[in-house]
C-alpha cells in the first residue's frame, strides 16, 4: 500500500509538471507573438532566457518516469501513462523551441518597421494555444472528445497558414525591398503551423 501511495504521488507530480510545461509553452508562444507584433526586443530576449526552465521541467519528468519504471515495475496502464508523459514532455519542449524561434525573428528584424500588420499569424498562435491546453487535458482526463475537436481546430490553422503564405509571397513579388522581412515572417508562419505536427502524439497517447 505504501509503495502504491508513493507511486501515485509521483504520477501526480508528472501530471502537474505536464500542466506547467503546457502553461509555459503557451506563455512563450503568446509572448513571442506579442513581441513580434510590437517589435519588443526586451520581451523577445526574456522568452529566450526562460527556455531553460522548460528544459528543466522536461528533465524532471524523465527522471521521475525512469525511476518509476526501474523501481516500481508498473502495470500496463500505469506504464502507458508514464510513456505518454515522456512523449508529451518531449513534444512540449520542441514547441518551446519553436516559440523561441519566433522570438529570435523579432530580434533579427530589430530597428525595422513591419511590412504589414500581423493578423493571421496571431490568430494561428491563439488557436494553437487552445489546442495545447486541449491536448494536455485530453491526456489528463482521457477525454477522446477533445481529440476530435482538435482536428477541427487544425483545419482552421491550415486555412490561416495558406492565406498568410500567399500574402507574403505577393509582398515578395510586388515589393522586392521587403524580401528579407517577408521571408522571416514566412518562417514564423511555418513555425506556428509546425506546432501542430506534435498534435497527433499528444492526443494518441
Amino acid at each position: 500500500m505504501i509503495r502504491r501511495k508513493e507511486f501515485d504521488k509521483d504520477l501526480e507530480e508528472l501530471r502537474s509538471l505536464l500542466q506547467q510545461m503546457g502553461e509555459h509553452v503557451i506563455d512563450a508562444l503568446e509572448g513571442a507573438i506579442v513581441a513580434l507584433q510590437t517589435l519588443d526586443i526586451v520581451r523577445a530576449q526574456e522568452i529566450v532566457k526562460a527556455d531553460l526552465r522548460l528544459n528543466a521541467m522536461e528533465d524532471r519528468i524523465m527522471e521521475i518516469g525512469s525511476r518509476l519504471i526501474i523501481t516500481q515495475q508498473p502495470v500496463a496502464k500505469d506504464l502507458r501513462r508514464i510513456i505518454v508523459a515522456f512523449k508529451i514532455s518531449s513534444d512540449l519542449e520542441r514547441m518551446g523551441d519553436l516559440a523561441l524561434d519566433v522570438a529570435k525573428v523579432t530580434m533579427r528584424i530589430q530597428g525595422q518597421t513591419l511590412i504589414k500588420p500581423l493578423v493571421d499569424i496571431p490568430r494561428m498562435a491563439e488557436i494553437v494555444s487552445v489546442m495545447i491546453t486541449e491536448a494536455i487535458q485530453s491526456y489528463l482526463d482521457e477525454n477522446t472528445d477533445l481529440a476530435y475537436k482538435m482536428a477541427q481546430d487544425d483545419d482552421q490553422v491550415d486555412g490561416l497558414y495558406s492565406a498568410t503564405i500567399n500574402e507574403l509571397y505577393a509582398y515578395m513579388v510586388e515589393k522586392p525591398e521587403s524580401l528579407n522581412q517577408a521571408m522571416l515572417l514566412t518562417l514564423v508562419a511555418v513555425t506556428s503551423s509546425g506546432l501542430l505536427t506534435m498534435r497527433p502524439t499528444l492526443v494518441k497517447a
